[in-house]
């Protein structure tokens, strides 16, 4: 199992930017391919972007795609979320999850381990 911690959230203007890390710990990092997803109030989880294990290959939801940033970082056992140009339907509580499967997926049930979750709000 690996435990998941997201930090970096918090409240920001539209058209600001906010970076978020989720720190893992426990079993090999560089094993699981790496997921955010997020959930507005009253809205099922919705898929925003995933890495490959060594940090190559990404995937991004279409709502998010060119504003949004993954990357990882094995040796600091971390993965990122560089959010820029925000809009207020960005709005949500973003989770980091870990998949033990190979391949980049957007399906929630393909996501193994999840985290707390860090609140962004935008502000319009």
């Amino acid at each position: 199992q690996v435990q998941l911690v997201e930090s970096g959230g918090g409240l920001v203007q539209a058209g600001g930017s906010l970076n978020l890390s989720c720190a893992a710990s426990g079993r090999t990092f560089s094993s699981y391919t790496m997921g955010w997803f997020r959930q507005a109030a009253g809205k099922e989880r919705e898929f925003v972007a995933a890495i490959s294990r060594g940090g190559v290959g990404t995937y991004y939801g279409d709502s998010v795609k060119g504003r949004f940033t993954i990357s990882r970082d094995n040796a600091k056992s971390t993965v990122y979320l560089q959010m820029n140009s925000l809009k207020p339907e960005d709005t949500a509580l973003y989770y980091c999850a870990a998949s033990g499967t190979l391949g980049l997926s957007s399906r929630v049930t393909s996501y193994d381990e999840w985290g707390q979750g860090t609140q962004v709000t935008v502000l319009s």
